[in-house]
């Protein structure tokens, strides 16, 4: 896709738009090997090979990241008295128009995928699309087969809503028990609130997966990094 010059490099978040005009104009911008000085010029970051300052230009059209969401941040761009997923990024992962693609709570931890790619984001959270979202529960109360079988066949709400049909598996027992739930939508608060149904409450919650996406385990709370095309496409199968 043929873009400005100056608007192509400041889409990756390195410099401002007035910065990169700047560099264009002073010679220190080549396309091609060749020296370019109108910030106008139009090229394909795709197909050009851009330089700028003497460093390669390592163009993304959009960006993917994997976080490891943390408890106390917001899943959300930004919020101006609260920390969110955005704030947690580092500087070489920043840029403008990056947003979590589906959210989480604030108590809430585990897998979110940043992203600028809008159709990405919508494909994702599309509740035709059945994506499934994995996570794991430490609840306060011992999950019974009736609980089990209530999940398979779809919860109802307190307030009336219906619930599509959900995974539950038990993986450790006892009065505190930590299970893994498969759903493949997201209302507000859903998997408290179908919990709730059936007398129990969440203690604890982390998304583990999407898809087949797995949230890397080698990232501490609040790490993130790249995400390959691979793993992108990892996320809309099941």
């Amino acid at each position: 896709m043929l873009q400005r010059l100056d608007k192509l490099i400041a889409s990756q978040g390195t410099m401002s738009r007035s910065e990169t005009t700047r560099l264009i104009r002073s010679g220190q911008v080549t396309v091609d090997g060749v020296v370019c000085r109108d910030p106008a010029a139009k090229y394909d970051g795709d197909v050009c090979c851009i330089t700028v300052a003497g460093k390669p230009l390592d163009y993304q059209q959009f960006v993917y990241l994997m976080m490891n969401k943390p408890a106390g941040v917001l899943c959300v761009s930004r919020d101006p008295r609260v920390e969110t997923v955005v704030d947690l990024l580092p500087p070489e992962q920043k840029r403008k128009g990056l947003f979590p693609a589906g959210r989480l709570d604030k108590d809430t931890v585990g897998l979110v995928i940043l992203t600028d790619d809008g159709d990405f984001a919508h494909r994702m959270l599309a509740p035709k699309k059945h994506v499934s979202k994995c996570y794991h529960v430490r609840l306060d109360g011992p999950i019974t087969q009736a609980d089990i079988e209530a999940f398979q066949s779809g919860i109802t709400l307190a307030d009336g809503t219906p619930c599509r049909p959900a995974e539950l598996r038990l993986l450790e027992g006892g009065d505190e028990p930590l299970a893994e739930i498969i759903i493949t939508e997201g209302r507000y608060h859903q998997i408290k609130r179908m919990f709730g149904t059936r007398g129990l409450g969440v203690t604890w919650l982390k998304r583990v997966s999407i898809g087949r996406l797995q949230l890397d385990p080698r990232l501490a709370e609040g790490e993130s990094r790249w995400l390959t095309p691979d793993e992108c496409a990892q996320a809309f199968l099941s």
